[in-house]
């Protein structure tokens, strides 16, 4: 197939490689995107990791806890400009999506938008959202919920940047205290800035660490220094590669951004607390939305967009 220049700079953006070696991965996989990432990985032009979340669009993220604890949802709703997103409109429109899905028993978004507004039953959520994009005149989009219930301990929640991140925290745990509350906040903080993909490396599948040697070993054997090692060399090269992504990517083993020595991990700072406070703490999962995550934002010239409406 044709290599287009939009396709190049696909490319680029999402690895940071240079415009000709896009171009020639792009020619050596005919076009395939995800396989020409892998091409770029594999010859160590690309970052470590797919830029799969650019935040593009605009809209909120919001989470909220029942009162209880025991309970936390978190919502993304898109809009088309950061003008709507800070609109008191819209973010009251967003609550009330919020308190939708703290009440609903459906759990995919294509029930969520069937079943009754509950602000006016008369209507759907799909169709109480089509009257709020006439009434606020941008295109709107709910995209996704996702609720955490934990009775064995307690929903800790926090917002970033004024909306444009909502993180949920699973917490168990036989104590329920401010301290053990303030650690919970500060594991939602740590969510919030390093963005981990795992809670611990027990959620890492046997497939994505075979797929990650293979990637570094391809990596080695196409630098000539590198490739000349012994096996036994070679292979604890890849064991401490992945041993050092996964304490990038899993919340547990990442360094607690507070610790004052800047060596404690997460885990550390965890049992630290439940030590203190002679309880048994659990951080069992979390919910990280960003708003706009993996959408690709149009890029508009305002003041031509401006000059096109004057002159219609």
């Amino acid at each position: 197939m044709a290599i287009t220049a939009g396709m190049v700079k696909e490319l680029r953006e999402m690895t940071g490689a240079g415009m000709m070696d896009c171009k020639k991965a792009l020619t050596a996989t005919e076009g395939d995107m995800d396989k020409a990432v892998e091409f770029l990985r594999e010859k160590g032009l690309a970052t470590a990791q797919k830029k799969a979340s650019r935040i593009a669009a605009e809209g909120l993220c919001k989470v909220l806890v029942s009162e209880d604890g025991k309970t936390g949802v978190a919502v993304e709703v898109n809009a088309e400009t950061d003008f709507v997103a800070k609109n008191e409109t819209f973010q009251a429109y967003v609550a009330e999506v919020t308190a939708q899905a703290m009440a609903t028993d459906k759990t995919d978004l294509e029930a969520f938008l069937a079943e009754q507004w509950l602000p006016d039953t008369s209507k759907t959520v799909a169709e109480a959202l089509a009257g709020k994009i006439a009434i606020i005149g941008e295109n709107m989009n709910i995209r996704r919920f996702q609720k955490v219930q934990e009775n064995d301990g307690f929903v800790a929640s926090y917002t970033h940047m004024g909306g444009k991140i909502g993180v949920l925290v699973d917490v168990v745990t036989d104590v329920v205290n401010d301290d053990i509350k303030e650690m919970a906040k500060n594991i939602a903080m740590q969510i919030a800035a390093l963005k981990p993909q795992y809670t611990n490396q027990s959620e890492v599948s046997a497939e994505y660490i075979a797929h990650e040697k293979e990637i570094l070993l391809a990596q080695i054997m196409n630098d000539p220094k590198e490739s000349q090692k012994p096996e036994k060399v070679i292979q604890g090269m890849i064991n401490g590669r992945v041993n050092k992504e996964m304490k990038e990517i899993c919340l547990m083993d990442q360094v607690y951004v507070k610790a004052e020595d800047g060596k404690q991990s997460v885990k550390a700072y965890v049992d630290s607390v439940a030590k203190a406070n002679n309880a048994k703490i659990t951080v069992k999962g979390f919910v990280r939305f960003e708003t706009g995550e993996g959408i690709e934002k149009k890029q508009e010239d305002f003041a031509a967009e401006v000059a096109k409406q004057m002159n219609a």
